[in-house]
């Protein structure tokens, strides 16, 4: 996980991803690539209002261009003037640490898929939003469509983390055949934060602990794992059950394995597999199933 990319609205939320990206990259020796998708112009006029209109307050200047590639030419020049600004900032967050920007003109899920690509990068660290119901629709299923659709891992924070020191991961799975897809991406997790305890968590609604607790042993086992305990917990929902746990573990990390296709696993619902990455957790890395 060294070449790290983190895409930017200029949020909050992407400005903990940001940090968390920093702090990332100085544990693996990394780098850490910042995008912004610039939309195509029809999109874009419609959310003028969120870069403060023109550059410096100023008008439009004459031009023999046409209106829309005018304003995309200003809107560029105050993206990579905001892009600049946050690299300024990571060398007093994290001196050392190398930090490029990167301007794309599209869709937001197309323009992060092709920058993944151009730049091969192995992660990608992405604050997650959504207050509102509406708000939360879109935010949810621009997450979930990159989750599905992207060739590496997906690491979502929501909220600021004073430090990103990986020492807890709690890994759910209800650890049957599926779960067999997720070792490798596991192994790379636990090669990244060799130190940390990893809990192999089963959320159940009945009394199935001890045949679950079987099953986690042949997993760790399969998987080779050296710093692990095995969690079952009982709760109306896999979500409540998840947050439950992660809260009485004090949990730095969730790694969710996910299908391609889907973007979500069998063991993990739309509903719950949001819930986990845009709720009060903290940064949930999801991965694709083998």
């Amino acid at each position: 996980m060294k070449n790290i990319l983190v895409p930017t609205d200029f949020s909050a939320e992407s400005h903990y991803a940001f940090e968390v990206a920093l702090m990332l990259a100085r544990h693996t020796s990394g780098t850490v690539t910042l995008l912004h998708v610039l939309e195509a112009p029809e999109a874009a006029t419609a959310n003028f209002s969120t870069f403060g209109g023109p550059v410096n307050g100023g008008e439009l200047p004459n031009s023999t261009g046409s209106i829309d590639q005018i304003f995309m030419l200003k809107l560029m020049e105050a993206t990579k003037g905001r892009l600049h600004a946050l690299k300024n900032e990571a060398q007093a967050l994290a001196p050392g640490v190398p930090v490029e920007d990167t301007v794309e003109v599209s869709r937001i899920g197309n323009g992060i898929l092709t920058a993944i690509e151009r730049h091969g990068i192995d992660v990608v660290v992405m604050g997650a939003q959504g207050h509102g119901a509406m708000e939360n629709f879109f935010v949810s299923s621009t997450t979930e469509r990159l989750i599905r659709l992207a060739p590496c891992p997906v690491l979502t924070v929501k909220h600021q983390q004073a430090q990103f020191e990986v020492r807890t991961i709690v890994f759910p799975s209800d650890f049957t055949t599926d779960a067999v897809g997720a070792i490798a991406g596991l192994q790379q997790v636990q090669a990244t934060f060799p130190n940390a305890m990893v809990h192999l968590l089963h959320v159940v609604s009945g009394t199935d602990g001890l045949t679950t607790q079987q099953h986690q042993q042949a997993f760790a086992q399969q998987a080779r794992l050296t710093n692990f305990q095995t969690g079952v917990i009982t709760a109306e929902s896999t979500s409540a059950g998840i947050e439950q746990y992660v809260k009485q573990v004090k949990a730095d990390l969730v790694v969710l394995p996910t299908h391609a296709r889907s973007g979500l696993s069998r063991f993990l619902q739309t509903s719950i597999a949001e819930t986990v990455a845009t709720h009060a957790f903290p940064p949930v890395l999801t991965y694709h199933l083998a």
